[in-house]
């Protein structure tokens, strides 16, 4: 008879719940640190649309084979997380977590239970089983203090990974080589420690925006950085397709001209077109001739996996099930792990509503009480039923954001959609400017002197253009095209350049040059022209004949850029002067707004 084994750890730790609950929670770093294998997933659809996540494993003499099942949790408080095994000593393996907040911090309830699957099994339960998991929490109660104040990384004590011989002396000499780019930002060696030294499941796809977080540096500096780094050969990129439903990346390609138009997502059984602002993603790696990363994981289904998923909970048909969670105001969406439709809360006040997945849809009910979720399945089958935070790219580097970064356009002009090929962009911020009197000014001073006049305007608008995390799209003449994913980033680019020309004029020798500039956002489609990536659409063209409306000096405004909450925030100390125009293309009379050049100062260091 089998009978199952168990072991239970208290522990009592000065640290808050979500310390504790980001270290034990990381069952990819625990089961790292306790010597378990790695392994890989065959995930097997089945006619009901579920999927059957298959593990396999070798371990000394024994080939395991088991069920990944889905992981039950509410973020920052437990987990459950079940392996049932159909191959090896083993019938079945739980692991609980259960997070308690204290008067002094917190208190954590680790259990391991297993059931073995014949002699073998009961001797190894019977031995030394268990004696692993018990060294590395009582190494982590240890680490914790120092993990709780930032000095170190993580809490376990891990092996050092592996660099390919000569490593060393080769990331000395790229290392000087990206300190001396105007890109580095003294960021470098961070880089070179977190891709060098973390394990192979840090660093597999190094995120920017994660690294711009973990440094508290500005995401532009983290993003250049790791782009120089890919340009000298300290690091590879690759472009990856995310699956919209679970996240998960499910196909991608060392150019973007080679990424699939759609994929497959065998995890969740869809098939998923690709979406330039929401799926397509740019990340880093370690350059394999210095650090070959393995792939394989040591745990693929924990909560650490999928942070973003803050409640999932397994329900039988008609079930019903109240569970306390502390979830911030926001936006969620409703799901189930299954294939199915989802369902967007956008949460501000009162009680979370009751999560209730029906036969064909999901929907929010009655709000809960402060501190609980209800979830209901309606449906006449097991469902794992989700509540995952609408953040959940907010670390991705998506391609409708990394080409407006003039970092990427400088160092990666050849990375263009096929020919043919059209990216759509949920939402871009343009920017057009232009030389007022321009031909006027080389007919007075000729050629050569307002050639040199207009290549320094020309730095001057470049400079700005990307401290504000924008990119020259392209010159036409002696004008510009810039493109930002954020219109704030816009308007503040349009007030360096005013105030930076005025400097600039006041400082040169030769004539003053004014700059007349437009501004507008919303949709477009990128484009590859003359092998650069280009914006064009009905955004585009607006932009271009906003920009006429400009006296020089002042900033012209699209109203639907002007009536931004970010902008009419920032704008809050001006009154912006209002118009219509008849323009070139457009049928209609089309309203902007003018930020006048006197209110332009008052703008400055907001």
């Amino acid at each position: 008879m089998s009978t199952e084994k168990s072991r239970t750890w208290n522990w009592e730790f000065d640290s808050p719940p979500k310390v504790v609950w980001t270290a034990l929670a990381n069952t990819q770093r625990f089961n790292e640190a306790i010597g378990a294998p790695t392994y890989k997933v065959e995930e097997l659809p089945q006619l009901d649309g579920s999927v059957i996540s298959i593990a396999r494993a070798r371990v000394g003499l024994f080939d395991l084979e088991w069920e990944e099942a889905v992981v039950d949790r509410v973020f920052n408080r437990w987990f459950h997380q079940r392996r049932i095994f159909r191959k090896g000593p083993l019938k079945t393996l739980n692991s609980w977590l259960k997070v308690t907040q204290t008067e002094q911090g917190c208190r954590a309830e680790f259990t391991i239970a297993a059931t073995p699957s014949g002699m073998m099994g009961r001797l190894i339960l019977a031995t030394r089983f268990f004696s692993g998991p018990e060294r590395v929490l009582n190494q982590l109660a240890a680490n914790m203090k120092s993990f709780a104040e930032g000095k170190v990384e993580t809490p376990y004590e891990l092996p050092p990974p592996t660099l390919a011989p000569g490593s060393e002396t080769r990331i000395r000499d790229l290392k000087e080589a990206i300190d001396q780019s105007p890109f580095s930002h003294g960021l470098t060696q961070r880089l070179v420690d977190f891709a060098f030294k973390r394990q192979d499941a840090d660093v597999s796809q190094i995120r920017p925006l994660a690294l711009a977080r973990l440094w508290n540096v500005p995401t532009r500096h983290a993003v250049e950085v790791c782009l120089q780094a890919a340009k000298q050969g300290l690091l590879g990129l690759r472009w990856h397709l995310l699956c919209p439903h679970c996240q998960g990346g499910k196909g991608e390609s060392a150019s973007l001209d080679q990424l699939p138009v759609g994929e497959h997502c065998n995890s969740c059984n869809i098939d998923f077109d690709r979406e330039y602002s929401g799926n397509v993603e740019l990340a880093f790696h370690p350059a394999a001739a210095i650090r070959p990363v393995e792939t394989a994981a040591f745990c693929t289904a924990g909560p650490m996996v999928t942070p973003h998923v803050v409640v999932q909970i397994t329900l039988e048909p008609g079930e019903t099930r109240t569970v306390e969670a502390d979830l911030t105001q926001g936006s969620y969406r409703l799901r189930t792990v299954e294939p199915g439709p989802s369902h967007i809360v956008d949460w501000h006040s009162g009680g979370f509503p009751e999560v209730i997945a029906n036969a064909d849809s999901m929907e929010a009910g009655a709000p809960a009480n402060s501190g609980e979720i209800t979830l209901t399945n309606r449906a006449v089958r097991r469902l794992a039923l989700v509540i995952e935070e609408r953040g959940w790219a907010r670390d991705a580097l998506t391609a409708d954001r990394v080409t407006t970064y003039q970092a990427f356009r400088d160092l990666f002009s050849r990375e263009v959609l096929r020919p043919g090929d059209t990216g759509d962009i949920d939402h871009v911020t343009l920017m057009f400017t232009d030389l007022k009197g321009s031909t006027a000014l080389y007919n007075r001073v000729g050629d050569p002197e307002a050639y040199a006049q207009v290549r320094d305007h020309f730095s001057v608008l470049g400079t700005a253009v990307r401290e504000n995390n924008g990119a020259v799209v392209k010159t036409i003449g002696d004008a510009i095209m810039a493109a930002f994913a954020n219109p704030l980033d816009g308007l503040a680019a349009a007030i360096q350049i005013q105030n930076d020309m005025k400097a600039h004029n006041t400082a040169a020798d030769g004539e003053p040059l004014i700059i007349k500039i437009g501004l507008n956002a919303g949709r477009c489609i990128a484009v590859t022209l003359n092998d650069r990536l280009d914006y064009y659409g009905a955004t585009a063209n607006l932009t271009a004949r906003l920009e006429s409306q400009s006296q020089g000096e002042d900033i012209i405004l699209s109203e639907s850029l002007a009536q931004d909450p970010a902008i009419r925030d920032r704008l809050t100390k001006i009154t912006l002067e209002s118009g219509v125009a008849e323009l070139k293309g457009f049928a209609d009379t089309i309203p902007y707004f003018r930020v006048l050049a006197d209110d332009i100062n008052k703008l400055v260091d907001d």
